[in-house]
């Protein structure tokens, strides 16, 4: 790559994890065949949501794979410093259709009251050039340490009138956030007592009002891992209901700003950053959330693992991370039965490949999309991090997903959906990593309409009953799916059983 991408630096970004040590058809065999190359997409329509799923404009239920793109540091989004045109391709032709691109208030809003719209105006060229690409946009508002008064990122100095203290230490990243005066700081934020909060609205409010007529533009994240400031105690162990009503309300503010500004948009919604220490949240208790188009913006990181790999600390420590990671998605199951609406994991993984299926299985269970941290070049498509993060999977389903399962390491994959009327069949990407010798196809129910060998496997539904699609590699045992409807969280995270379907429907066709 000739593209320097940035992220956050990874030791840096493991830190922040540790924070909770701080605190304590027929089937019909269509043959082998080896999978052509992907052209880029002439470009993407925008997404809606319907109830808890993403939706195209074909009435299509999109599930999305995707990454971070983040630079902390001026000058942004210049070229060399960004995502290029090569990335891009690279990105789209590992099947991934969502990047989290990192905007914040700084670059947003560098003097008070007044928004750069040159940094606007290179912020929507990133985000046409990945739409060009079939890759919808998340634009996220990221900070860490809240503002450089203490050596962080993401808030103007202007915005805060908090300052260490004379002689106060500061520790550094992470530790800082534990300093009296950037417990100050965050509290002058919450309870906006000088306007930041009102200023923080005003930029992100321009941000959405320039997103409108570009169609890449999935939603603006409203702020990344949010730090409750002097109330972080409360939220140990249960969670903190007071401070979550609190900063729902903000939320809610920033939403209103948003909204004034550009009505279609998503606006996606963080819990407070203790939840990364398994702390549930209370969005949506005090009051609901009425709004429409909220998306839930979990993370899932595993502490001990981080701890051990870039801590020094027991390797064994890993063996704690089904348990951390699993009560993570019951807090998710837990907060989208109360709201009901959709999910998207905006981080998670950030280069331990032991821990990534703990994510990758969970979401699939539950038909839940993601944003892998972080992209760097083709580095997260090197070894067994690659294999996992890129999978074969249905992009877009023609009717109401049921359950999937993938096997990263063979290939095989099963996805079972009950078919809708639409304009637009099913599509379910193929991995370009999993089938060396070209892969099969299966189908009951429906039938392949796509060319032999294509990236993208397309698929008719025959009728109004549930289609079945298997692929795999040639002489695999291929996979089964997994029983109960989707969320169970019964899938086992490794394909069993055999792909012999006998339904009544034919898959014709060249196919692939």
């Amino acid at each position: 790559m000739n593209t320097k991408v940035i992220g956050t630096p990874r030791r840096a970004k493991r830190l922040t994890r540790s924070l909770a040590v701080l605190a304590a058809a027929a089937c019909c065999v269509l043959g082998a065949s080896t999978p052509s190359s992907m052209a880029a997409p002439e470009g993407i329509s925008g997404l809606h949501v319907d109830g808890s799923r993403f939706v195209d404009e074909y009435g299509r239920v999109v599930l999305l794979h995707g990454v971070n793109s983040v630079n902390k540091e001026p000058p942004y989004f210049e070229p060399g410093l960004t995502l290029s045109a090569q990335d891009a391709e690279l990105l789209s032709q590992h099947g991934f259709n969502t990047v989290r691109l990192g905007v914040n208030f700084d670059g947003l809003m560098p003097t008070r009251g007044v928004v750069d719209t040159a940094y606007l105006d290179r912020v929507a060229g990133v985000v046409d050039l990945l739409a060009q690409y079939g890759i919808h946009t998340v634009l996220d508002n990221h900070q860490d340490g809240l503002s450089r008064i203490w050596g962080g990122n993401g808030f103007p100095e202007w915005a805060i009138h908090a300052r260490p203290g004379p002689g106060e230490n500061n520790p550094g990243f992470p530790l800082f956030y534990l300093m009296p005066s950037m417990n100050s700081a965050w509290d002058e934020l919450w309870n906006n007592s000088f306007g930041a909060l009102d200023y923080l609205g005003q930029a992100l409010g321009a941000l959405a009002d320039k997103m409108k007529g570009h169609p890449g533009a999935l939603g603006i994240e409203l702020l990344n891992e949010p730090w409750p400031g002097s109330a972080f105690l409360s939220c140990y162990p249960n969670g903190c209901s007071g401070f979550d009503t609190k900063y729902q309300a903000a939320m809610q503010k920033l939403t209103d700003a948003v909204r004034v500004r550009n009505g279609d948009i998503m606006v996606l919604w963080e819990p407070n950053v203790t939840w990364n220490e398994t702390m549930p949240t209370n969005l949506g208790k005090n009051p609901p959330i009425s709004a429409p188009g909220i998306v839930f913006a979990p993370h899932d990181y595993c502490i001990p693992s981080q701890m051990a790999v870039y801590n020094g600390l027991p390797t064994l420590l890993r063996g704690l991370c089904p348990l951390q990671q699993g009560k993570t998605w019951g807090n998710i199951d837990a907060f989208q039965h109360r709201t009901g609406i959709p999910a998207l994991v905006t981080e998670f993984g950030d280069g331990d490949a032991t821990v990534l299926s703990n994510t990758l299985i969970n979401a699939d269970d539950r038909f839940l999309g993601w944003q892998y941290w972080a992209y760097r070049g083709d580095e997260p498509f090197r070894g067994d991090i690659g294999t996992q993060l890129v999978r074969t999977y249905p992009q877009a389903t023609a009717g109401t997903p049921g359950r999937m399962i993938f096997d990263s390491g063979n290939g095989d994959f099963a996805y079972r959906f009950t078919p809708h009327a639409t304009t637009k069949p099913t599509e379910i990407y193929v991995s370009d990593l999993h089938y060396p010798d070209g892969y099969q196809v299966r189908v009951d129910g429906g039938t392949v309409i796509s060319p032999t060998g294509a990236r993208v496997v397309t698929v008719q539904a025959n009728g109004s009953t549930p289609v079945t699609v298997y692929i795999n590699r040639p002489g695999s045992k291929g996979a089964t799916v997994p029983d109960g409807p989707v969320g169970t969280g019964s899938a086992s995270g490794s394909a069993s059983g055999s792909a012999s379907g006998s339904g009544s429907g034919s898959s014709s066709g060249s196919g692939s």
